[in-house]
């Protein structure tokens, strides 16, 4: 496969994480975008107004913004100082939602601020509502009002709830954690919602996988096989005019810079050599398995964590190799992309049985691997530089690669 060309001055510096925003349907609205830098990974960069912290804003913006689903939105938080300046319209006002941060007052100049922003066509959010008196001003401009539901009792969120409803701004809850969760919000009035619910199961009695997703399981399990020659790889392609389409795209695009354009399967298969082709095929076809917004957000997640832990490994050790790394992270969501329990879902696919443990049992030895992506994806930045000092990683490593993971998953899924 070629050497991948990414934008160095970019994730050198910068962590980006995002988190998906669903409706009540369960679409994709938009992305809450978090930046860290480098070398203050464990807490957020906005300390000041200054030009440095603008260009962290862009930079970070420019670096997530490939991955966004087209129409989204992307929340972005600001601090005072940076909201009262010139930092949020260097993005456009058609993607990006100002969060005020709750440390921010009302000040008149923040007001001011607020309502220039309206004016050019921002949206504005107020993060972390709690129904305490002193923000109305803020509460009757902003579009959005975000409440942390995360230890509140569903009668503590609802007197939050009924406190906003005199503002005329959508409700969104933050850190859902359970699909129960979920509904309760759903039925106390709130538009949008975001947390991890969607990452876990949502196991209901008598589901069961359609035709489409078993006959993609086989594919699945045949690919897993360390000896998938290249002429069956090719067979596989060709019968699917999707994934033919999709191949030939990816290995044209400018990702690989070719002079020439490549119109055969079989040659792009030769060019991209049986071991990437093999991880390009499963990207695929884990995509095609679930097409729901829900479903699709996991897809991608679990193609960053693949890729994520197969660059770890090349640059620390780890208990398995650098496929079995890349497939450990590649399933580790697989349930909740088929709402199926994991130990259902691994039956047909051949694994290393400890590989295997590491997926079923969080209490496997191997598994504080996936703790470590489940660290990386929440964004807590506290309990994963303790994480990552038990395991012997740099933070900056974990930076790094993750803005390589993220970078990779954005080709392959385009």
């Amino acid at each position: 496969m070629m050497e991948e060309q990414y934008p160095e001055q970019l994730y050198d510096k910068i962590c980006v994480a995002r988190h998906p925003i669903f409706t009540a349907d369960m679409q994709v609205w938009g992305y809450e975008l978090l930046f860290r830098h480098q070398e203050d990974i464990q807490s957020a960069v906005f300390t000041d107004g200054d030009q440095a912290t603008s260009q962290i804003i862009t930079d970070g913006f420019s670096l997530a913004a490939p991955g966004l689903r087209k129409g989204s939105k992307a929340l972005i938080n600001f601090p005072r100082n940076i909201l009262v300046g010139a930092a949020p319209y260097v993005l456009p006002p058609e993607r990006c939602v100002v969060e005020i941060l709750e440390s921010v007052r009302p000040e008149p100049e923040v007001i001011q601020a607020c309502h220039e922003l309206k004016k050019r066509g921002y949206v504005l959010a107020l993060d972390d509502y709690e129904g305490a008196p002193g923000l109305e001003p803020l509460c009757e401009l902003v579009d959005i009002i975000k409440v942390d539901i995360l230890h509140k009792s569903p009668k503590e969120v609802r007197t939050i709830v009924e406190g906003a409803s005199r503002y005329k701004a959508a409700l969104l809850a933050e850190k859902v954690e359970t699909h129960d969760i979920f509904k309760v919000c759903k039925n106390l009035g709130f538009t949008y919602f975001q947390g991890f619910f969607f990452n876990r199961p949502e196991i209901i009695p008598g589901r069961k996988l359609s035709a489409s997703q078993v006959t993609k399981l086989k594919l699945l399990k045949e690919l897993g096989a360390l000896d998938t020659n290249p002429d069956r790889l090719v067979e596989i392609i060709q019968t699917d005019l999707s994934i033919s389409y999709r191949l030939l795209k990816y290995i044209n695009s400018a990702f690989f810079g070719l002079q020439v354009e490549v119109t055969s399967i079989p040659r792009a298969v030769a060019m991209l050599g049986c071991q990437n082709m093999r991880q390009w095929l499963q990207v695929v076809i884990l995509s095609d398995m679930n097409t729901t917004d829900k479903a699709q957000e996991l897809v991608r997640i679990s193609v960053q964590r693949a890729r994520f832990l197969q660059l770890l490994s090349m640059r620390h050790p780890t208990p398995f190799d650098q496929d079995s790394m890349f497939l450990m992270g590649f399933f580790s969501l697989l349930d909740a992309i088929l709402d199926q329990s994991m130990s259902t879902v691994l039956e047909e696919i051949p694994l290393d049985p400890a590989l295997k443990k590491a997926l079923v049992d969080p209490a496997s030895a191997d598994s504080k691997w996936i703790g470590l992506l489940d660290e990386i994806d929440r964004c807590n930045w506290a309990r994963l530089n303790g994480k990552a000092a038990q395991m012997g990683l740099s933070m900056a490593l974990i930076s790094r690669l993750s803005a390589e993971a993220t970078a990779w998953a954005n080709e392959v899924l385009t």
